[in-house]
């Protein structure tokens, strides 16, 4: 059921980072972006490295990586200097793309339907659902902030599971049993090991 659960992250991730920062509706983005991506997914041209690195650039336009990095270190930001702030951003974004962005090989044809949109101020919530093959749905939503005109994501919930708060109660568990230096030592690690089975 793990497997089958980061199968689907990976899979939304894919799509959800699909929300393009253009000036526009938040859905409206989310839309043209996917379009982008499930083209990267489905090209029999591109091997697993060539889709792998695609999809981490349409991340690093589309997500805050900073806003993502500082909501899953939760209240622990505040206590971290600028250098150990950008240290800290550069190790999770490693981290999700290998948690995640090198299973989107285990795409298999899913579709994304778009069925809301919330607005509030400078931020919005645009939800979805990932339509499985067998008929199954999953719902999903992006959450973004606007910075001048460009929509970001900072955060995506998979069945009502929000990736950044489950990554927030996880790393303040590791810090209050042991240290921050001990988490992002765990994440370096955990790259490492990725890196050597590559």
């Amino acid at each position: 059921m793990k497997r089958i659960g980061l199968a689907i992250l990976a899979t939304t991730l894919g799509l959800c980072l699909a929300v393009q920062a253009w000036a526009g509706a938040p859905t409206e983005q989310a839309r043209q972006y996917t379009d982008q991506v499930l083209k990267v997914l489905k090209d029999p041209a591109l091997n697993d490295a060539q889709r792998r690195s695609a999809i981490r650039k349409v991340a690093e336009e589309v997500f805050d990586l900073s806003e993502t990095a500082k909501r899953a270190l939760g209240r622990h930001w505040q206590a971290r200097t600028a250098a150990e702030r950008e240290e800290f951003t550069r190790v999770f974004a490693d981290f999700l793309e290998n948690a995640y962005l090198s299973k989107l090989s285990l795409y298999s044809g899913e579709r994304v339907s778009y069925v809301s949109e919330s607005i509030d101020g400078d931020y919005a919530v645009v939800g979805a659902r990932i339509l499985r093959k067998g008929g199954t749905e999953i719902p999903v939503e992006a959450r973004m902030f606007r910075r001048s005109n460009r929509w970001y994501i900072y955060d995506v919930s998979v069945e009502g599971i929000s990736m950044v708060n489950n990554y927030r109660s996880q790393f303040n568990a590791i810090i209050q049993k042991s240290s921050y230096e001990q988490l992002v030592q765990r994440l370096r690690a955990t790259q490492e090991v990725s890196l050597n089975n590559r």
